[in-house]
């Protein structure tokens, strides 16, 4: 005989008591549903950095990869432009031919002596615009915004406007130089005024830039060091010396080593500084970069062949300049 009490006490309370207990078919169900979700979560953890990341190897492959390999196989093989699908194998043809070619050597030192005239008073006058901005001035953002106001302007607007002002006979730097007595100078067909024409473009464009990237780095030196120099008596160039040009040492290379990366594919501005607007680097050839030599030979002369042995002779340097890069960074960093 069952109580009341016994009943109350088998049949779940409305109030405060337990649950029923779920059936065994939704709690299967259920479990499914979170082993799927599992399974979901892990394959979303797992592969979408690499969705994340696909564009860029996407555009790399299209844009990189490909023109690299095409432009290797093509470097082996004697082909014009007006017919690029036709290729005959020539072997190394193409290397032997362009390292016998003057020219070639003419541009390869031109890109060399452009390269050191534009590249050193270029990080100079940035790492001194760099030390001046890094003190607390008025309207310090107006000038730093103006430092990036050359590396926004077009190649072709500045290059253009340096041509007017290096005009042999109406330009203003002759006319500023004929009043201190110095005679007109032809900027354009001398080899070395062109030259130093040229690397003012460079320096022009390419110092607000890399005065930034300066100021960066000083800015993350600790102000204890300062501090500590000021303590101990050092002026302030002794802590410039002594303090900011250690702390920038792997800054410094990293300029220098992107700057000649920059020189070596020097292209548009001795392009459009030419009177003739030719790829030919002046009357003389005196101030035809390796990139010019390279155009030359591509689309003026219509030698892809040639040229695709020009553009990965330029990528060989390009990678010795990253391994002597890698070296002297190691260096740097195990004296440190």
């Amino acid at each position: 005989m069952t109580t009341g009490h016994d009943t109350a006490a088998a049949s779940p309370t409305k109030e405060g008591g337990a649950a029923p207990a779920r059936p065994p078919a939704e709690s299967a169900a259920e479990e499914r549903r979170r082993a799927r979700l599992s399974r979901r979560w892990q394959r979303d953890v797992r592969w979408s950095p690499y969705a994340f990341v696909s564009p860029f190897f996407l555009l790399f492959l299209a844009f990189g990869l490909f023109p690299l390999i095409y432009t290797g196989w093509a470097s082996l093989h004697q082909v014009e432009l007006t017919s690029p699908t036709d290729m005959n194998w020539v072997g190394f043809r193409n290397y032997t031919r362009i390292f016998d070619d003057d020219f070639f050597w003419n541009a390869a030192k031109n890109t060399l002596t452009i390269g050191i005239i534009s590249t050193v008073p270029q990080l100079l006058m940035a790492m001194g615009l760099a030390h001046i901005l890094n003190y607390k001035l008025r309207g310090s953002t107006f000038y730093r915004v103006a430092m990036l106001a050359p590396y926004a302007t077009s190649i072709a607007a500045a290059s253009l406007v340096f041509v007017l002002l290096f005009g042999r006979d109406y330009g203003m730097i002759n006319w500023a130089l004929n009043h201190v007595g110095i005679d007109n100078i032809d900027w354009q067909n001398d080899k070395w005024p062109s030259q130093i024409a040229v690397s003012s473009i460079v320096i022009w464009r390419w110092t607000g830039y890399n005065a930034l990237i300066y100021l960066a780095a000083m800015q993350a030196i600790p102000q204890d060091l300062y501090e500590s120099a000021a303590l101990d008596g050092a002026s302030r160039w002794q802590q410039f010396f002594h303090v900011t040009l250690p702390s920038l040492r792997p800054t410094i290379l990293f300029t220098v080593v992107v700057s000649t990366i920059g020189a070596s594919q020097l292209f548009g501005e001795p392009l459009l500084f030419d009177a003739n607007k030719g790829a030919s680097g002046g009357a003389q050839h005196q101030f035809q970069t390796l990139g010019l030599y390279l155009y030359e030979q591509g689309w003026v002369n219509q030698h892809l062949g040639r040229a695709s042995a020009i553009a990965w002779t330029m990528f060989l340097i390009l990678i010795v300049v990253g391994i002597v890069n890698y070296v002297i960074s190691r260096r740097l960093r195990a004296s440190s």
